[in-house]
């Protein structure tokens, strides 16, 4: 009798199986006792639970050929795509396209994942036992913002806002995360610019002393601070230098970043946030009101507001839809060879219809931009380029240009991915992949936002062995319908509110 070893005789189980048949065939199906072999209990038990699995895989696929219907998951290999009523177990283990993509014969192969819904979740409805109100106006707003709102033709609150404007208005300091193009700057500017209209003069008291502005808005790029600017101009009409009472900051993620985090926090140094004076949330919080908004919030963020201010008493707002992929946006993913990136792009831009909207290409650094600049002058491809090493010069007015629609590319960095309002873009190309699961949030959030006339789409070219694995976890999140991982732990280890 041959016993076989639950470690590398395993591999060899199908040979002797096979050496046992043909043993048999030709002792025509005589059987003698020293070909029987004995499998241990437990390894019996691990092929029989494989055989299940397999069975249960083809099944499933079986399943769904055999139950047509619209589909969550693309693949170029249809046993892999995924219908939409399929649904992944937290701790399975999906099948995934992109698992063997680091294998360069993988080059070649894409999924897509498709839109499951019209409209951005920002516009969805509320529940009808949420108590959040319905219009702008059941809020409670100044007749002079609902005036406003109506100039920019904005008739109903996004999820955020509905979250977000009533929190604010009551005066208390906040951390407001919600995903990308869903109207942040509405949901603090409206609360924020309420409360200096409804308290135009200033006390007596603090009349005294050198002018200050009354509220502060901190974005980190020109172009972001001069949209904020020309909303918040639309809304109501100056109010004055006065003490400062608010102070926000906005895409956090980028200007708590380490090249950029000195400014912001020279700014908190310098401004009234201890507590100890009377404040609108009540006495002993801290007089001026602070608010830290973006779609995803750098690590330690606490401990760096902690040094300026008591970030306990700061209340969490979020949106459901925070760090889950946008599901009314689709989204392609393609495995390349990098000298193939270049002919994939150009074929992309010219069979694209200049009547199909604006297009976003993004690339991972200034030099990238700028060589990828020089080919599609020689392609005659109109295009502008945006980046961070151009000149405050260089860079004035090419946004708003793009904005207008004078040109309808524009090559950048993730520069142009935080905050601005890009609703004429109907395709983003990621040339580069982008490095962390937050750039491609945020370089995907430029399409499909409130405002927008189409969903759009996003095609990102996936060259490297490190891309591979941000395309893994974005794959998985999918399947599973879960947020991607690793956002929360920025808003979660804030402490919890007191009082």
């Amino acid at each position: 009798a041959m016993a076989l070893r639950r470690g590398g005789m395993v591999a060899a189980l199908p040979l002797l199986l096979r050496r046992l048949a043909a043993t048999q065939a030709a002792a025509g199906g005589a059987q003698p006792p020293e070909s029987v072999v004995r499998i241990p209990w437990a390894l019996r038990q691990r092929l029989q639970r494989g055989a299940q699995r397999r069975r249960r895989g083809q099944g499933e696929a079986a399943a769904a050929a055999a139950r047509p219907g619209k589909l969550l998951l693309r693949s170029r290999r249809p046993e892999l795509s995924q219908p939409r009523w399929q649904t992944v177990g937290r701790w399975e283990r999906p099948q995934l396209v992109s698992a063997g993509w680091k294998h360069r014969k993988a080059c070649g192969d894409f999924f897509q994942l498709e839109p499951s819904q019209e409209a951005a979740p920002a516009l969805q409805a509320p529940p009808p036992d949420a108590g959040q109100g319905p219009s702008f106006a059941d809020m409670g707003l100044q007749p002079a913002l609902l005036a406003g709102l109506e100039g920019l033709s904005i008739g109903r609150p996004t999820a955020v806002q509905r979250l977000a404007i009533p929190a604010l208005r009551r005066g208390r300091s906040a951390l407001c995360a919600a995903e990308t193009g869903s109207g942040k700057t509405l949901a603090y500017l409206l609360p924020l610019l309420d409360g200096l209209l409804s308290r135009p003069e200033a006390p007596a008291a603090e009349a005294a002393g050198p002018a200050s502005p009354r509220g502060l808005v901190v974005l980190p790029s020109r172009e972001l601070a001069a949209q904020v600017g020309a909303v918040a101009a639309a809304l109501c009409r100056p109010a004055g230098l006065q003490r400062l009472r608010w102070m926000v900051l906005d895409e956090a993620d980028a200007l708590m970043d380490e090249s950029f985090a000195e400014p912001p926090e020279e700014i908190l140094a310098h401004a009234p946030l201890a507590a100890g004076a009377p404040g609108p949330a009540g006495p002993g919080e801290a007089r001026t009101q602070v608010v830290v908004v973006g779609a995803t919030f750098p690590a330690g963020l606490s401990q760096t507001l902690e040094k300026f201010t008591d970030v306990g008493r700061f209340i969490t707002l979020t949106t459901q839809s925070l760090h889950r992929l946008p599901p009314h946006v689709q989204q392609k993913f393609v495995r390349l060879k990098g000298q193939d990136k270049l002919p994939e792009l150009l074929q992309l831009l010219k069979e694209r219809p200049a009547s199909d909207g604006a297009v976003l290409i993004f690339c991972n650094s200034a030099g990238t931009v700028n060589w990828l600049g020089y080919i599609l002058d020689d392609h005659k491809i109109k295009h502008l380029r945006l980046q961070g090493q151009m000149s405050a010069v260089a860079r004035a007015g090419i946004f708003a240009s793009f904005q207008k629609g004078d040109v309808s590319v524009l090559v950048c960095t993730d520069l142009a991915s935080r905050g601005l309002d890009t609703s004429s873009v109907q395709l983003v190309v990621n040339y580069d992949f982008p490095d962390t699961l937050q750039d491609y949030l945020h370089r995907v959030g430029r399409v499909g936002r409130v405002g927008s006339k189409a969903p759009g789409a996003v095609v990102s070219f996936v060259t490297h062995r490190w891309d591979v694995d941000l395309v893994r976890k974005i794959e998985t999140a999918a399947r599973k319908r879960t947020g991607l991982p690793g956002m929360d732990s920025s808003i979660n280890e804030l402490p919890p509110k007191r009082g």
